[in-house]
């Protein structure tokens, strides 16, 4: 990176994102996406994933600055030292999972999710699912209202609130978490090697239907999910030293 970084500035539709990128924008300049050096995305955590699902495949370190409600993945928003705070940043790698759904009516449907993949019932009918990995049945049958792999990055987020562990960054860990889970009931979940293939089959679509969620990209009516930890794509993430990824994740742990 050079010594006065090239920026290509991104902002949420909300008014203080929208203001902030103005200001900045004046203050800095902008930058092609594509001859960047970074990219500094402004807004919460929804929107870090979106700039990620877009631009991730660029291969431009982001550094997120928080203007929205969710701020995990996002920086502290000032305008003051920008260029200094990004020379000293620290990255963060993240390998996102790649999810492959079989539809009812035969198509197939591939997303990534940097976060999570949910499996959801659609109706007021519980799901049913059986779980395989690597090839092998691990649990014939699971009742519940869903199911979700989440990574370390995840973990934290909607895993943690259906009572799933939270892992720590650079574990080469997912966990498999189930949500609201009826049978069978004691059944907590499991922590996977991160390239564990995890096959999800739905036993009742029909009556039972089942949507999947990578992220924010929903997939309704499916009969077979396949996820694995993407073996070739990786995106870096830029925080500030004293409040790093890292450092987040393992305070969460102690959050009482």
């Amino acid at each position: 990176m050079n010594s006065r970084p090239c920026i290509a500035f991104l902002a949420s539709s909300a008014p203080n994102a929208q203001e902030a990128l103005a200001d900045l924008v004046a203050c800095h300049g902008q930058c092609a996406l594509e001859e960047a050096d970074v990219i500094c995305a402004l807004g919460g955590d929804g929107f870090m994933l979106q700039t990620l699902h877009r631009y991730g495949a660029l291969g431009k370190p982001v550094y997120g600055m928080k203007l929205g409600t969710v701020g995990f993945l996002m920086n502290h928003h000032h305008r003051e030292d920008l260029l200094e705070r990004i020379a000293t940043a620290e990255p963060a790698k993240l390998r996102p999972l790649e999810m492959l759904a079989l539809t009812e009516s035969g198509s197939s449907v591939g997303s990534l999710a940097y976060n999570e993949v949910s499996l959801l019932r659609q109706t007021r009918q519980a799901a049913h699912v059986r779980i395989g990995l690597n090839g092998q049945t691990r649990l014939d049958e699971l009742i519940c209202d869903g199911v979700m792999v989440a990574t370390p990055a995840g973990s934290t987020a909607y895993n943690f609130s259906a009572h799933g562990p939270i892992l720590p960054l650079g574990s080469h860990t997912i966990a498999l978490t189930p949500i609201a889970a009826f049978r069978p009931r004691r059944w907590r979940g499991a922590i996977l090697k991160a390239d564990t293939e995890i096959r999800f089959e739905v036993l009742d679509p029909y009556k039972r239907p089942v949507s999947v969620t990578a992220d924010s990209h929903e997939t309704r009516d499916v009969v077979e999910v396949v996820i694995r930890e993407s073996a070739d794509r990786t995106v870096t993430l830029l925080f500030d030293p004293e409040h790093n990824l890292e450092e987040r994740i393992l305070s969460e742990q102690f959050v009482v």
